[in-house]
């Protein structure tokens, strides 16, 4: 991190990860594929269920080659309706 303005510094292409969370594991899958097309792009593993079980996470590493396309995938994920935080 720059510390004049605070900007994350990263050096593309890069590995990076996101927490996914939502109500169905199933939904939160398919939303991730609609997101990010490219199967050998991405890489999804389970994370967490919540302690009363209404929510799940998952991690999805991507490889992404710029900033532009790391906040991409971020917005269509926040956007997508089974979607609740991504982190």
């Amino acid at each position: 991190m720059n510390q004049d303005n605070q900007k994350l510094e990263l050096e593309y292409p890069c590995k990076w990860t996101f927490k996914v969370i939502g109500t169905d594991r199933e939904r939160i899958e398919k939303a991730i594929a609609g997101c990010v097309p490219h199967e050998e792009n991405r890489r999804v593993s389970f994370s967490n269920i919540s302690r009363g079980g209404k929510y799940c996470s998952l991690n999805l590493e991507v490889t992404v080659t710029n900033e532009e396309t790391r906040t991409a995938i971020y917005i269509a994920l926040k956007k997508h309706p089974d979607v609740k935080i991504v982190m």
